[in-house]
């Protein structure tokens, strides 16, 4: 009789990669960070090879892939948030959707199977980003004291409510925003890695005991497969669109 052991890894080997290259210098390489760097070189793929075949009339390969990402945004993110003035940031909305995906993707990827954003560096640095560029848009469109005046003291809300309103509105806009951003992220594709681990370890462990017991567990881990894929996309364009609203709030304050 087979005895089902459970050897599931120390949370830390599920998240912390060695150092492959430059070994303890301040600059180590390990798997998460060659995981962004692919999704850098994945991203740049896609759009300089589209690029180039700017006089193909039908749409093909990397240039529908492209395109339709370019569509995708426009009408999906900035026409519904910021209207036609949110087409300037068309380059920036459009590539952050892509890298923040692939980042994700290489969750389901056989041999890699670890999503780069599980790792809170990256989300809080493009959540920092995301919270300066904003920032300097609302300053920009309606100069410092108005957008002060705007964020803080929202127009139609009794005066005496404004004791609780404007601390609300300044913690909300200018700490939690960023914060929350990166970790809406993290925490979602923590989670999904964990789940998958758990089903994969489980199914592994079952398989060794009874062949039959396994079948159960391994359907779950296909089926957890295909949803972190979604999970992966739905991240992305999530903390894309919310970026949008932040900036099209920026541009056009409440009135």
């Amino acid at each position: 009789m087979n005895v089902l052991a459970l050897d599931f890894p120390p949370v830390s080997h599920l998240f912390e990669w060695p150092d492959i290259f430059f070994n303890g210098t301040f600059y180590a390489i390990n798997k998460t960070v060659l995981i962004y760097f692919a999704a850098v070189i994945l991203t740049s793929i896609i759009f300089l090879v589209a690029g180039r075949k700017q006089t193909s009339m039908v749409p093909a390969g990397m240039q529908h892939v492209a395109e339709s990402g370019i569509n995708f945004i426009e009408e999906s993110v900035v026409m519904e948030t910021i209207g036609p003035e949110g087409k300037k940031f068309m380059p920036f909305l459009t590539t952050m959707f892509f890298f923040i995906l692939f980042s994700n993707i290489f969750e389901v990827i056989p041999g890699i199977q670890f999503p780069a954003n599980s790792r809170m560096a990256v989300p809080i640095t493009l959540a920092l980003v995301v919270w300066v560029i904003y920032n300097v848009v609302g300053i920009k469109s309606q100069g410092l004291g108005g957008y002060l005046k705007n964020s803080l003291f929202p127009p139609g809300v009794p005066k005496a409510l404004y004791l609780i309103v404007t601390p609300i509105e300044l913690v909300s806009t200018f700490v939690v925003r960023p914060f929350s951003l990166a970790i809406r992220l993290w925490a979602n594709m923590v989670a999904g890695h964990l789940l998958l681990v758990t089903f994969a370890v489980l199914s592994a462990a079952l398989w060794d005991a009874t062949y039959i017991g396994a079948a159960a567990p391994f359907a779950m881990l296909v089926m957890m497969t295909g949803f972190e894929i979604l999970v992966s996309v739905l991240q992305a364009f999530i903390f894309t669109i919310l970026t949008a609203v932040y900036i099209g709030g920026s541009l056009h304050p409440a009135h």
